[in-house]
This record gives structure tokens, C-alpha cells and sequence, in this order.
């Protein structure tokens, strides 16, 4: 990056700020792009490939390639979506624009707005909800139906306009919406509306898109009915069911008026039934982040169980998790000691229990005793003499009382 500069180029950009963006796509980490070059590669010729990122783009010459269509599996749910890769110099020419916009874009963004932002979580956006169930008696689950697919360019670019006077900002956002997807076949995919998950500046568009087509819109409209939105994930609360119905109605009008749809199957009027609301409803449950939100019964402080209306995780977490879980056939890999087993399996397992289970906890447990049902099937295939239930619960209490914490799920669940 020490190369010298060109006296006039078309925009200003900081060469430090496209090696700051390197060193954030480098801590990322993450899968090679449509030419193949992986971060290791990148990095063997890192200056003369910053040096082209920087020159490029303060030239206005920067064109992005195509990007790699990838399924992965949804995060709270089964099922699959489609995640766009960029190459590696792509992710780091948008985190250069990611990097300008976000302090830009932050200090607009309402409290109740939690997805992709830093220092905001979904547990804030979860708590947040689960006590506006207990003041509110109505929730609308809102679902806006293939949103990444779908957001029009015009408007996400009219929202940049509106916070970036930069015009190489909005140049390049403009040439990243219009990028062909490359499918596994080869094909490429010409778009004219949407901005692939996976990008280093997608959720940042999706948020401001979303703050000048939602948040102040329902601020304005309904201000009596608060709500929580994570990307394109809503909950908004009301005090009575035909309020609800109003608010719904007016939402989807609005939502119509922007080019998108409402998910007709997921979106929803919900009765935050439990013990001191009685009423009858079709929907008493919504989820929500992959936590399920219904009548549960919790102790009370004078030790006495009441049904209140809480989160946890929901089925469709636990199913996909169920089928990840299954996935790993833990029990092939007898190649593998005790010990590579718990480097292998803990970062993941942790993860389910640092996620879903900050509330209501027990709901997990079926999950992670599956866990150790796969590690019996393990110690069975790899050795004879477990076969049998009296040696390997011998082995099993022996180790734990050795190693207590050998498994990030025996913190919680010991049985097998």
C-alpha cells in the first residue's frame, strides 16, 4: 500500500481505510468467492491486492464480480437459503463502504431496530419482547416474505442518498445490487431488485432501508404500539385485538406500497394468553429469533407455579438442531479420541446453549442428551467392551468424575 499515488483520481478514499477493512474481512474469515482465492492466498500478495482495491475504487473504475450463490441451512429453522460469497477483494472493497456508512447510520437507527448493529444482540431484542408480552395482550408476527430477494434497489439507493453525501458511496452500492449471482451450474443470474445475504454491506443497506421504510413509518402512524425488529423480522404489540387488526392492515398496505409482501402462512394476529388472560384465540404462540413464545408455567416467588407467557426455544430450532446434530454421525469417527471430540463438538453444542438457552432452559436439555446419546454410539463403535449398559456407565461416571468439564453440554445434562 506504499506504492505511489496518482495525483488526481475521481474520489477520496483513505488508504488506511481499505487496509482496516482488510483486517476486518480477515478476522471474518470466510469462504472463497467465484475466482477461488482463498484469504491465504489474498494475503501471500497483500499489498499489490489493497494497492488494486484502493486505486480502483478512488478511480471509480471498480466493477464487483459476480458472486457465488451458496444454500446453507437456516439458522433457527429446517429448511435452506441462499447466502451470496463474494471474493475476498469484494468483501474487503465493501467493507471499505460498510465502514463509511455505519457511523453514519447509527445515530439514526431506533432503539427498537437490533439486527446487525454493533454492541445490540438478539437476546436484547428477545428480553425486550418478552416484557412487552407482559404489558401488551396482542402481538402481530410479522414476516415480510423473501425480503433480501425482493427490496428494491431504488429505494435502498434513496435511502443511502439520504445519509452519505459521498457519491462514490452510492456508486458502488448501486454496482453491488446490480451483481449477477453465479450459480453452482455456472449459470449467472441477472437481478433487478434485491441484495444477497452474505455480503460485507447487505445488512447495513437492509437496516437503513428498513428504518426509512418501517421504523419512522409505524413511529408516525402507530405510536402507541412498540415493536422490535431484527433485519426483516418484526413483532409489534397492541392493547386489543381490533387494534391489532387495524395496525396489521395498515402494515401491510404500507409494506405493498414498498414492492413487498407480507408471508401470508407466517404473519399473524397472537393472544399473549397465560394465567390472567383467558381469551380464546387461534394463535396463542409466535416465534420469534428461534425462540418460541406461549404460555409456560414458571414458579412464583412464593414458590407457587403460575402459567405467565414466556420464550424459549422453539420446535423448529430444535428440530433443525436435532438434524444437525444427527448430521455430524458422531459415531463414524472412531478415529477420533475423547478428547478430539469435545474440540469438535463443544464450540457447536456451546453455542446452541449460549443462544438457546438464556431462557427457560430445560427446553434444551432433549437436545443436548442426544448429544450424549451419539457419544454412547461412539464408545460402542470404537470399543467392544462398552457394548453393554453396566461397563459403559462405568466408563461414562468415570470420566466425568475425572473430567467434569471434558463436554461443554455436561454443565447442564450429565445423563446419557
Amino acid at each position: 500500500m506504499d506504492k505511489p499515488s496518482p495525483k488526481q483520481k475521481s474520489f477520496v478514499i483513505a488508504k488506511r481505510l481499505v487496509w482496516e477493512a482488510w483486517l476486518q474481512v480477515k478476522a471474518n474469515k470466510g469462504a472463497p468467492g467465484v475466482d477461488g482465492e482463498t484469504l491465504e492466498a489474498f494475503e501471500a500478495d497483500l499489498e499489490n491486492n489493497l494497492f488494486k482495491i484502493w486505486n480502483r475504487m478512488s478511480s471509480g473504475t471498480y466493477f464487483p464480480p459476480p458472486v457465488r450463490a451458496v444454500q446453507i441451512p437456516k439458522p433457527h429453522e429446517s429448511g435452506y437459503r441462499m447466502l451470496g460469497v463474494p471474493t475476498v477483494a469484494d468483501r474487503v472493497a465493501q467493507t471499505v463502504v460498510a465502514m463509511v456508512l455505519e457511523p453514519l447510520v447509527e445515530p439514526r437507527f431506533v432503539a427498537d431496530s437490533f439486527g446487525y448493529r454493533p454492541g445490540v444482540s438478539a437476546h436484547q431484542a428477545l428480553e425486550v419482547c418478552r416484557k412487552r408480552c407482559w404489558e401488551y395482550d396482542w402481538v402481530i408476527d410479522l414476516d415480510v416474505q423473501k425480503f433480501f430477494d425482493e427490496v428494491p434497489w431504488e429505494l435502498v439507493l434513496k435511502a443511502v442518498q439520504a445519509v452519505c453525501p459521498e457519491r462514490w458511496v452510492r456508486l458502488y452500492v448501486q454496482r453491488w445490487l446490480e451483481a449477477p449471482l453465479r450459480h453452482p451450474d455456472g449459470t449467472l443470474e441477472q437481478r433487478d431488485r434485491g441484495t444477497p445475504q452474505g455480503s460485507a454491506v447487505s445488512p447495513v443497506l437492509a437496516n437503513l432501508f428498513m428504518h426509512y421504510a418501517f421504523d419512522l413509518w409505524i413511529a408516525r402512524t402507530y405510536p402507541g404500539c412498540p415493536y422490535e425488529r431484527y433485519a426483516d423480522d418484526a413483532v409489534v404489540h397492541c392493547r386489543s385485538r381490533r387494534q391489532a387488526e387495524l395496525v396489521l392492515g395498515g402494515i401491510a398496505k404500507r409494506i405493498a406500497e414498498l414492492g413487498l409482501r407480507l408471508h401470508p402462512e407466517k404473519t399473524r394476529i397472537v393472544y399473549c394468553k397465560d394465567a390472567n388472560r383467558r381469551r380464546r384465540h387461534e394463535h396463542t404462540s409466535f416465534v420469534f429469533l428461534g425462540y418460541q413464545f406461549r404460555a409456560r408455567e414458571a414458579p412464583g416467588r412464593d414458590g407457587v407455579k403460575f402459567t405467565a407467557f414466556l420464550p424459549a426455544v422453539s420446535p423448529q430450532a430444535l428440530k433443525a438442531k436435532g438434524q444437525r446434530l444427527r448430521a455430524l454421525r458422531i459415531e463414524r469417527h472412531t478415529d477420533l479420541t475423547l478428547n478430539d471430540l469435545a474440540r469438535w463438538l463443544n464450540p457447536i453444542v456451546a453455542g446452541w446453549m449460549n443462544y438457546y438457552g438464556q431462557y427457560y432452559r430445560s427446553q434444551l436439555y432433549p437436545l443436548l442428551q442426544r448429544v450424549s446419546f451419539y457419544l454412547r454410539r461412539w464408545a460402542a463403535a470404537k470399543y467392544k467392551r462398552l457394548r453393554t449398559l453396566k461397563r459403559f456407565k462405568a466408563w461414562w461416571q468415570g470420566i466425568q468424575a475425572r473430567e467434569p468439564a471434558l463436554f461443554a453440554h455436561w454443565r447442564w445434562v450429565r445423563a446419557f
